[in-house]
């Protein structure tokens, strides 16, 4: 029997092998994140992320998936990407910082 694959944490949805994936530094490598703890994540989940928040915004705020699904955007976003299929994928619209 084939091991399951890995859920996303932050949308809840499973991470299909063929789907595109990455790992996430909880704490940005530049901020003091490397060799830290990583979570293996959808990439359209990474992308919102760092499209949604500055490097140093995540590692003084949110540095936790508790934290990153709390944040107002992003929590609206995993909600919406988490009525998706596990193989959804769209482009990023760009940087949404400040907005």
């Amino acid at each position: 029997m084939p091991d399951a694959p890995p859920i996303c944490p932050l949308c809840l949805r499973e991470i299909p092998p063929e789907v595109p994936q990455s790992r996430h530094h909880l704490t940005p490598k530049l901020k003091g994140g490397k060799g830290g703890p990583t979570v293996l994540l959808h990439h359209i989940c990474h992308k919102e992320i760092h499209a949604t928040l500055s490097e140093a915004e995540i590692a003084r705020s949110y540095a936790t998936i508790d934290a990153l699904r709390g944040h107002p955007h992003l929590a609206k976003f995993f909600g919406w990407v988490a009525k998706r299929p596990p193989d959804f994928n769209a482009r990023s619209t760009g940087n949404r910082r400040g907005r």
